[in-house]
């Protein structure tokens, strides 16, 4: 079987495109929440606080972590498709949930199950990209993959948006969750195929040194790839506060839900789109100025937007913001790929989606508590100062010689 295996984007089209479709079912399970939460809490079950509020994120963030590191742990004992199944199984009970929510507390069950759905199935998906393209286009397949996840972010994050402000937060925008999940877990069990065949294929060929301790060279030790895992916590620890309190800047404002809705969703979409050409760029430009730049455009943006007041400054920021992730989301997993053997590189990327996706639940903590005690302007320029600095660990942790 492993003799008619073949590596590539060309050889392999079909099923990659299948896993973007995949993956547009998975980011807009997230998308779904994006625009509408914090309104949803304030007006569903009266919660005030930031912290309170965000404590959605946090519930989400950590879950999604946890379940990152453990598909990259079992991916090669389990397979990637049956992971994906799971995943998508426990993303059907989330929209009903929701709905019918008496509490908040269940609320925050809802984004526990939702974090556990999301780094199964994408954690799956972004694996499974890798195994199917090989060596040659790796920057491209995330870009590919990283578009369709975060553009569906970004129409949910619309659509749901503007079924708010026809309808009313609840409960109409979450039945787009439940055609998402459905449709998700339909096309994974009738056409998705495993790709660990593809694994065994490439390892015999692929000679990149096999680190000692997964975990630990990820994390801490080896310069590449910690450098990287830092910059991915900032990265999400940003968009964990940006997810949480930039609907209730603008709620500030005065802004109506579509308004809110359209300003939300540019952030992600032109994350998305970006990526088309970002996640080529990194198969032939150095990564590590991609990654100082994308993370210090972040940095500048995320500082100006609680300074903004007119509609247009605060959607050209939040396109700013889109265009910094773009540069950054597709190069960390193709560096991550690159420097890591096939047969070690899930629990990788694994180690490197915990730390990612716990900087949801930093953010989220972080941003809610300077909000409640300083203000929200407060809560903008420290995260937007920690991504700053996080693109100079890049600039000076990372080594130079890092390109293709």
């Amino acid at each position: 079987m492993a003799k008619r295996i073949q590596l590539g984007l060309k050889q392999n089209w079909k099923q990659f495109s299948l896993l973007v479709l995949v993956n547009a079912f998975v980011g807009g399970m997230v998308g779904l929440e994006r625009s509408i939460i914090p309104q949803f809490a304030e007006q569903e079950f009266g919660l005030a606080s930031k912290s309170a509020i965000l404590s959605f994120i946090v519930a989400f963030g950590v879950t999604k972590a946890v379940a990152n590191y453990y598909t990259g742990k079992l991916a090669n004992r389990f397979g990637r498709k049956s992971l994906l199944l799971f995943g998508w199984c426990l993303a059907i009970p989330i929209p009903f949930i929701l709905i019918y929510a008496p509490s908040w507390n269940w609320v925050i069950a809802a984004n526990m199950l939702l974090g556990l759905s999301q780094g199964l199935t994408w954690s799956s998906t972004v694996v499974m990209k890798i195994d199917l393209v090989g060596e040659k286009d790796r920057g491209l397949a995330m870009g590919l993959n990283e578009f369709s996840g975060y553009l569906a972010v970004g129409i949910v994050a619309f659509l749901t948006g503007y079924v708010a402000q026809t309808y009313g937060v609840t409960p109409y925008p979450f039945y787009v969750g439940i055609f998402i999940s459905v449709m998700g877990l339909l096309v994974t069990i009738l056409w998705i195929k495993d790709t660990r065949h593809h694994v065994h294929v490439e390892s015999k060929t692929n000679e990149t040194e096999v680190l000692s301790h997964v975990f630990m060279e990820t994390t801490f030790k080896n310069k590449t790839l910690s450098s990287v895992t830092q910059a991915g916590l900032i990265n999400n620890l940003n968009d964990g506060m940006i997810w949480g309190l930039l609907p209730i800047l603008l709620l500030t404002l005065h802004f109506n839900n579509q308004n809110i809705g359209i300003i939300t969703a540019l952030y992600p979409t032109v994350w998305g789109i970006g990526q088309l050409f970002t996640g080529k760029m990194s198969d032939h430009l150095s990564k590590k100025k991609m990654l100082f730049w994308g993370m210090f455009l972040q940095g500048i943006a995320i500082i100006f937007m609680p300074f903004a007041t007119s509609y247009f400054w605060l959607a050209s920021i939040s396109v700013g913001l889109g265009l910094g992730t773009a540069l950054v989301y597709p190069t960390f997993l193709a560096t991550i790929a690159q420097a890591t053997s096939p047969k070690q590189r899930a629990e990788s990327i694994g180690a490197f989606r915990l730390w990612r996706d716990l900087g949801y639940a930093f953010g989220a903590i972080i941003s809610g508590i300077t909000a409640d005690i300083f203000g929200l302007k407060y809560a903008f320029l420290l995260i937007g100062f920690l991504t700053i600095l996080s693109s100079l660990i890049i600039k000076f942790r990372m080594p130079k010689n890092l390109k293709s």
